[in-house]
């Protein structure tokens, strides 16, 4: 149950990152070639810090 409950939140997290980036890169005017890069990097760190608090929620 609790599994499926972080999933959800997990996905609502993604979306709102995604929108925030977005908005940084209209912000910051960053080049069109780089934005695929910092959707990237972004989103890979997001998912690490989701994963770790999952398997930290897990062997609690």
């Amino acid at each position: 149950m609790i599994s499926i409950f972080f999933i959800i939140f997990a996905i609502f997290i993604l979306f709102n990152i995604n929108k925030m980036t977005y908005s940084l890169c209209l912000q910051k005017d960053i080049p069109e070639e780089r934005q695929p890069k910092v959707y990237r990097t972004i989103n890979i760190l997001v998912t690490i810090l989701l994963i770790s608090s999952f398997v930290e929620n897990l062997y609690r």
